[in-house]
């Protein structure tokens, strides 16, 4: 347990940021897999929908520092590589 006042206040603020970020990174993720499975589906035009969120949601993440900008970059490849990929296949 904190023993100063400072202390105390940084806890709090630990914890909210704790829970922000746990809420964050878990729509991320959410949206992330909805753009897996739309990849996977035979709608070319809800996969090119999905990935166009997933992309901006990504550049938000790595802005906000929640991702590494690296990751962010490797993720939005990944999913466009995918999409590219199941639209040709289609």
């Amino acid at each position: 347990m904190p023993n100063t006042k400072s202390a105390k206040s940084a806890l709090k603020k630990s914890i909210v940021r704790r829970l922000r970020n746990r809420a964050q990174r878990t729509s991320l993720r959410s949206v992330l897999k909805k753009c897996r499975e739309a990849a996977a589906g035979t709608d070319k035009e809800a996969a090119q929908a999905a990935f166009r969120l997933a992309t901006k949601r990504i550049d938000q993440a790595a802005a906000k520092n929640l991702i590494h900008k690296n990751k962010a970059a490797r993720l939005k490849s990944r999913l466009s590589k995918l999409v590219k990929n199941a639209s040709q296949a289609s």
